[in-house]
């Protein structure tokens, strides 16, 4: 989600001191119901700490709801919950020991494994990936084969997720592709160009700057369909010390069925996190997640909120090592465990 330049400097100037001195500095801890911090940490509640995948916002409203309300602390926990951003290397931070957990997702927890970076993934909060195209409406754009040969701006971590399952499938080439800086301007200018962009974030933000409803590709809905807003882990704590893990997974989708019950507590932390985050755009986070059922969805119904499959895993690798994403030998399975998950809504 873009954000303005003054803020995104601020947010640049924090990590990169950040990288020198490995510490985090962004700190959000248990909330009462009305917004008031609450003074709660004690010796008998184990302290973790919960690094997001961007700024603060709606896709992140089941974690800051289970601080807010105390849900955390039901379960013996004392969660921080540390904000990533574009300069933010969450893997090294989990790796390195600074966080405890990291939201990321299916395609990333892969390409861990292949490069022999011992994390796993332990829950998957959102059954399909946010992840989107953008064009103009009115321009022949009706389906994402209709984006063959018109330039399309990408980000650079698309190129080992997304961007090559597009060019064996629907035939993209690399000289289609322009550097994405994370802002609409260069989309609004041109009506012929397409960008990626999150479900909901930037078709909002092209509504109210652009003044027209763009025509929006989910790509889960093409192929592109890995679990996303996982919560990660480095395989040691899930073998040292998997109550602990099972506790958070547990508070974290209790929280998520609380968020959409009444998000207003997780709303008011994540803003206090991120006060560029508007009533609007939580309100449009929120309901496009609902829409497009993005947490409540497929195998969540039974299984609970947080659900995965081992074949729901095969085929998405399997549809990468076809694009010539991934290496057919690399052993997918050490990507997740499903020893947390599928227990159904966690009991409160």
């Amino acid at each position: 989600m873009p954000h303005s330049p003054l803020f995104q400097r601020r947010r640049f100037l924090q990590y990169s001191s950040l990288a020198l001195t490995g510490a985090l500095f962004s700190a959000c801890r248990s909330q009462n119901d009305t917004g008031d911090t609450a003074e709660t940490s004690t010796s008998e509640l184990d302290r973790v700490t919960y690094g997001t995948n961007w700024y603060a916002q709606a896709e992140h409203g089941g974690f800051y709801q289970a601080v807010a309300t105390g849900i955390y602390e039901q379960y013996g926990l004392d969660v921080t919950i540390e904000m990533g951003g574009p300069q933010v290397n969450g893997t090294q931070l989990l790796m390195s020991g600074v966080l405890d957990f990291y939201m990321s997702s299916g395609a990333d927890a892969i390409r861990a494994v292949a490069e022999g970076i011992p994390k796993v993934t332990v829950a998957a909060i959102f059954q399909k990936d946010p992840q989107i195209l953008l064009a103009h409406p009115d321009t022949g754009v009706d389906d994402l084969a209709d984006l063959k040969g018109r330039p399309i701006y990408i980000s650079a971590s698309a190129n080992t997720t997304y961007w090559p399952l597009l060019k064996a499938k629907y035939g993209f080439t690399d000289d289609q592709k322009r550097p994405y800086n994370f802002t609409i301007g260069p989309f609004l200018a041109d009506k012929q160009v397409a960008q990626q962009g999150y479900l909901s974030s930037e078709p909002l933000k092209v509504e109210q700057e652009g003044g027209f409803e763009p025509v929006v590709l989910l790509l889960a809905d093409y192929g592109y369909n890995p679990y996303s807003t996982t919560i990660e882990t480095r395989r040691e704590i899930v073998e040292q010390n998997p109550d602990l893990v099972q506790r958070f997974v547990k508070a974290s989708i209790a929280g998520w069925y609380s968020y959409f019950e009444n998000p207003e507590p997780g709303n008011q932390l994540i803003q206090a996190a991120n006060p560029e985050m508007r009533d609007e755009q939580l309100a449009y986070g929120l309901a496009k997640m609902q829409e497009y059922d993005l947490v409540l969805s497929g195998e969540t119904k039974e299984l609970g909120i947080g659900a995965m499959t081992a074949e729901r895993w095969q085929t998405f690798f399997e549809s990468m090592v076809a694009a010539g994403v991934y290496a057919a030998d690399v052993d997918y399975t050490q990507a997740f465990t499903l020893e947390f998950v599928n227990q159904g809504q966690p009991a409160l």
